[in-house]
This record gives C-alpha cells, sequence and structure tokens, in this order.
C-alpha cells in the first residue's frame, strides 16, 4: 500500500516529465486526503508520453476506445488520454481536479466508485 509521499516519491522515481501525465483514481483520493493509502498508482498521459514509451518497450494494451494503457511498474499503470475536466497541481503533482475526479468515478460506476464519490462530496461539498 502507498501513501501520499510514498506515491510522490515513486513518482518522481518514473522520471517522467509531468507536464505529460496526471494522478488519477486512487492515488489522487490519496493526494488529496480523501483516503490514506491505495494500492497501486493510475496515471493518465498525453498521447506523446504514451508513444515515447511504447517506443521504450514498455507493455501496451489497446483499450476499447482506441487509447492505450501502458504498465510502466507493477504498481503503475498509464492510460492514455484518460481525463475528465482538468489537471490542477495539487502539493506540487500534476492531478486531476475533484470535479474531475467525481466525473471519472460516475463513468467507472462500480460500486467502490459510488463510495468514493461519497467521500469526496463529504469533504468537498461544494461539488455536489
Amino acid at each position: 500500500m502507498l501513501d501520499k509521499k510514498q506515491i510522490i516519491a515513486r513518482l518522481e522515481e518514473l522520471h517522467l516529465n509531468d507536464t505529460k501525465y496526471w494522478l488519477i483514481t486512487g492515488g489522487a483520493m490519496v493526494l488529496y486526503g480523501l483516503r490514506e493509502q491505495t494500492s497501486d498508482i493510475d496515471l493518465g498521459c498525453t498521447s506523446d508520453l504514451a508513444d515515447l514509451l511504447q517506443q521504450e518497450g514498455f507493455p501496451v494494451e489497446r483499450m476499447p476506445d482506441g487509447t492505450r494503457k501502458i504498465v510502466v511498474a507493477e504498481d503503475v499503470e498509464i492510460f492514455e488520454k484518460w481525463l475528465e475536466d482538468k489537471v490542477e497541481r495539487f502539493e506540487g503533482v500534476p492531478v486531476i481536479s475533484i470535479q474531475g475526479l467525481i466525473e471519472m468515478k460516475r463513468a467507472l460506476g462500480r460500486e467502490k466508485d459510488f463510495r468514493d464519490i461519497q467521500l469526496i462530496l463529504e469533504k468537498y461539498p461544494e461539488y455536489k
């Protein structure tokens, strides 16, 4: 399990251009203080970064919409162009906005995502 400090350290270890990726899902929830830990790190990225990672030989899987999922480490997956709303900087880290996180969780539509939305709205009621 990864806490906020470990997530930030792990992102630094990847040596990726931080204008080409953003933290999403569980990692974003940890960064925003909505959860203490997450089991892995999911990132969204630009097509440029996806191209570079594919050229470097990382495993790539095509998603139903044609975008790519790239596994860069056992605990890090990167999803091409997966972004709702916008990217913000929070504690120096590029991260999906709170509004985008809610939209992403709604789109995923799993039971755990609806529970996550409740957590978000408890801390950030202005997003109802």
